[in-house]
């Protein structure tokens, strides 16, 4: 079986797998969040908070909640990496520099999970546990929370309630994230991923001299940043060390893993709103847009574009054999195309345009299908803005599942859209005018590349690394980490307020006159705006950068 028969026989495993689990997955889903049963664990941490399950929030003060809670775990998880030579488990390491400790609080509490430094060599397994593991389950709850309240102003009417965000941060956190998470460990930990406590083991080097390696909870951490979470692993190498992902089929899992729940939430949006329809079409829509993707990535991989690679016969450096080119593609565009940013090859090793498909993963906004939560709300963000040009072509008032877009409405959504590329282009050319662009270890089209990766990880909250750029520096880590601040909370206070605006509607009765949402016309239609948005706004970033290369 030649490399391109088996990476094609890999990703159509991928897809069977993935519409096999949509449905019950989605469903299970749909109950968590609309149930209204709560268990006795539940009632137990909504009287330690003291929330009243039965109290429902309009979107400011849903939008409080999420801010409130995120800037609590901020300086939890700051003051945890500043005193960690004091706790139990620090394996001995010193406190994390103070530009580090900010950097690494925001970016898992973003889920984002950017990561300046080694985590074998940095953090304590205590802070490693209870700071970023938690925050890698909570910070994605964070984000299913936002999207449910969006589906919620969808599927209501006459009201400013959008549901209550402890409870729904709860319920997501314990019925979801933990039964999966606790279930992919013991497959992850039978494949042969590292789950213990060790210090230290001696183990000898092909030098015949030895070295001390530091084992963990990896197998746990590793299953968590593959849900579609973040990208942070224990070890620097992240998925493509063999303590996280040892063997073909632990990499097949770790994507699969990646794509499940971002790829079932539409299923609930379509159960949610009253119309399974209406979730087939969103699901076509990132379906789409990933299947062009892998493609693409895989294309100009196995092309094996430039000197080098047409001399030795393929694309490896910065690969690991035991993955192979197409499959280190697949998982390169499945980590881009949802906000995990884990990588089990370097991408600043890829191909001009093989590297170019990663910064238009993350570029599409991460829709395709997007973080868990994120990916949802962004794309219906997306079919909102498809709406109202589809309305203006005709001369009819926009609407959307019986809602009516209006001026309000779409300051929302375009302003939502208008974030991260503001983000991406000003710090880019901050980097550059500030002089601090000359850390990228390449000059020309590609060092433009490695900076233009960093700032597109970090605003779209994805975290993975083009490498080749030195950003444990003070500006870097302050200036990544205004990034992921702004990336994640601006966005989503816009999809709070318009699922608020939504909410308080009523609704519109469907005529002959309203554009179908559920028909392939439909599909065609968001999949053009995005990127076709996405074109008009990163073109000439990206035609100085690997296209430049490219050519």
């Amino acid at each position: 079986m030649t490399m391109t028969t088996a990476g094609v026989v890999f990703v159509l495993s991928l897809v069977v797998a993935l519409v096999a689990v949509h449905k019950p997955v989605g469903d299970h889903m749909y109950r968590v969040v609309s149930g209204t049963r709560h268990s006795r664990v539940e009632r137990g941490i909504y009287r330690l908070v003291g929330v009243d399950p039965a109290a429902e929030q309009g979107w400011g003060v849903y939008a409080r909640g999420v801010l409130a809670f995120s800037a609590v775990s901020i300086l939890f998880l700051y003051g945890f990496q500043r005193l960690q030579n004091h706790l139990w488990l620090s394996l001995g390491f010193d406190p994390v520099v103070t530009h580090g400790a900010w950097n690494t609080a925001v970016s898992f509490v973003t889920n984002t999970n950017w990561q300046w430094y080694s985590g074998e060599s940095t953090m304590g397994h205590l802070v490693q546990m209870a700071g970023l593991a938690v925050q890698n389950f909570v910070s994605a709850a964070v984000g299913i929370a936002v999207a449910v309240a969006l589906v919620r102003g969808f599927a209501r009417h006459r009201t400013g309630q959008l549901g209550n965000f402890w409870v729904d941060l709860t319920r997501i956190t314990l019925r979801i994230l933990l039964p999966i998470a606790v279930l992919g460990a013991i497959v992850l930990m039978l494949g042969g991923v590292v789950q213990n406590f060790s210090a230290g083991t001696e183990v000898s080097t092909l030098t015949g001299g030895s070295q001390t390696i530091t084992g963990g909870p990896v197998a746990s951490q590793e299953v968590i940043k593959e849900l579609g979470t973040n990208g942070g692993g224990f070890y620097n190498a992240n998925s493509a060390h063999p303590f996280e992902n040892p063997t073909a089929w632990t990499n097949w899992l770790e994507i699969f893993l990646i794509l499940l729940i971002p790829f079932s939430l539409p299923r609930v949006f379509g159960r949610m709103v009253g119309q399974p329809r209406q979730g087939y079409a969103i699901a076509a829509v990132m379906a789409i847009l990933a299947l062009a993707s892998v493609a693409l990535t895989n294309v100009f991989e196995l092309a094996g574009q430039g000197t080098v690679p047409q001399a030795v016969g393929a694309a490896l450096e910065g690969k690991e054999v035991r993955f192979d080119v197409s499959n280190s593609a697949t998982f390169a565009a499945a980590t881009t195309l949802t906000s995990t940013g884990a990588v089990n090859s370097f991408h600043d090793s890829y191909t001009a345009l093989g590297g170019m498909m990663p910064l238009v993963n993350m570029m599409l906004g991460e829709v395709a299908p997007g973080g868990v939560g994120a990916g949802l709300y962004g794309l219906l963000i997306l079919a909102v803005v498809t709406v109202f040009v589809a309305g203006l072509m005709v001369g009819r008032t926009p609407e959307y599942l019986g809602k009516k877009i209006g001026a309000r409405e779409i300051k929302f959504a375009a302003l939502n859209f208008l974030v991260t590329p503001a983000l991406v282009l000003i710090g880019t050319a901050a980097a550059f005018a500030t002089g601090n662009a000359a850390t990228a270890l390449n000059t020309g089209p590609h060092g433009l590349s490695e900076v233009l990766y960093a700032f597109t990880s970090a605003s779209n909250n994805n975290g993975s690394a083009f490498a080749g750029i030195t950003v444990n520096t003070t500006w870097w880590n302050t200036a990544l980490g205004l990034c992921m601040l702004l990336g994640r909370f601006l966005p989503i206070i816009f999809v709070l307020a318009l699922a608020g605006s939504l909410a308080r509607q009523q609704p519109t009765p469907a005529s002959e006159g309203t554009l179908p949402t559920h028909r392939p016309l439909f599909v065609g239609m968001v999949v053009g705006v995005t990127v076709i948005l996405v074109a008009l706004t990163f073109l000439p970033a990206l035609a100085l950068g690997p296209l430049a290369e490219g050519l």
